[in-house]
């Protein structure tokens, strides 16, 4: 967007769910989705790299994880949402939007913590999407994604999401005692469309055959936008 005339600050997030095809995204509550979570997150089936490159866990117990939970449903900035299935109604995960800057249309979708239930599944991609589609939505000019830069899985997802890779921030934080050198990326306001429609196009019923995708992510990006 290279004319402000007419921008306004971006609105800041609220409590309504936010709904998708494959999941709906409703916001933390520890009692709701307290149960859930741990069973996505820490229970036998749980993926046991989950929390190899986030800034806490894992929890070994769950009256601490009980406490982790209460302080993201009172958080504002990040503000976090629950990933719920549409079918079956089990909790998958959660993520947030964070780093919220409205006076600068600026937001990051970030702390994404997903159960192996739904990791490189269309879930995974939805959810991503639902809120990259809320932050532009509500008036943001850039939507930011960030990781670990030795994090491949996550970086591998946020160029398959559409993000451009802007640079490493080097020595950039200390995560459990460990220097943390960080990715950044980014989708700015003017590229949304053809983002979107790809996101939308992926995850249409006719783009999955027995539940294989039919055509990538990354392909249905390339194609020309038109009206």
């Amino acid at each position: 967007m290279s004319d402000l005339n007419h921008w306004q600050s971006a609105k800041l997030p609220d409590t309504r769910t936010l709904q998708g095809r494959f999941v709906r995204l409703e916001k933390l509550s520890a009692a709701r989705h307290g149960d859930g979570l741990w069973e996505a997150l820490e229970g036998p089936t749980a993926d046991p790299r989950l929390w190899d490159y986030l800034f806490v866990g894992p929890f070994p117990e769950r009256n601490t994880f009980d406490d982790y939970l209460a302080g993201l449903e009172g958080s504002v900035d990040p503000w976090f949402y629950t990933v719920v299935d549409q079918q079956t109604g089990n909790i998958d995960g959660f993520l947030a939007l964070m780093s919220i800057v409205p006076s600068a249309g600026r937001i990051e979708i970030g702390h994404v913590t997903f159960g192996a239930s739904m990791q490189r599944t269309p879930k995974a991609t939805e959810a991503v999407y639902l809120l990259a589609r809320e932050s532009f939505a509500l008036g943001n000019r850039r939507l930011e994604w960030k990781c670990n830069a030795d994090n491949a899985r996550s970086k591998r997802a946020a160029e398959r999401f559409g993000f451009t890779f802007e640079g490493t921030f080097r020595q950039h934080a200390v995560s459990k005692g460990q220097n943390r050198n960080t990715a950044w990326y980014s989708i700015i306001d003017s590229e949304w469309p053809y983002v979107e429609r790809a996101f939308d196009a992926w995850l249409g019923v006719d783009n999955f055959d027995n539940g294989q995708q039919v055509r990538k992510l990354e392909d249905l990006r390339s194609q020309p936008l038109t009206e």
